[in-house]
């Protein structure tokens, strides 16, 4: 009974990492859009703010996760990280109804996504 104890614990904490994660990149695209509204910012820029986003965010939500659990941290980084990203192409397939929406730098986000959580699992 302990290990069920442990795993729904775990995703628990799970859940809530990317409840947080998901508040903060809503948080930060506000913020973004007061600021592109505000400066008007052109695209190029925004498209730059956009990814530094994603890389603070997922980096975030990597360091909670990996020093919550205290082993293995990268790889709870990484997890975080990829779970992050996933949702995002969730959100994304059901707005666009399908996959023509879906970017070209479907990829270059994926890695971006899974690295930084990686590494902010790594530093904690």
């Amino acid at each position: 009974m302990p290990n069920k104890i442990n795993f729904n614990s775990r995703l628990t904490f799970i859940l809530k990492c990317l409840l947080i994660s998901y508040l903060m990149t809503t948080g930060f695209l506000l913020l973004l859009a007061l600021m592109l509204y505000r400066f008007g910012l052109s695209e190029k820029i925004v498209s730059i703010c956009i990814i530094a986003i994603y890389i603070i965010v997922t980096f975030l939500a990597g360091f909670l996760a990996g020093k919550r659990e205290g082993s293995r941290k990268f790889l709870w980084g990484l997890l975080m990280g990829s779970m992050y990203f996933l949702i995002l192409i969730i959100v994304s397939l059901v707005i666009n109804r399908g996959l023509t929406g879906l970017s070209g730098n479907f990829f270059t986000v994926l890695v971006l996504c899974a690295g930084s959580g990686m590494l902010g699992g790594m530093v904690s």
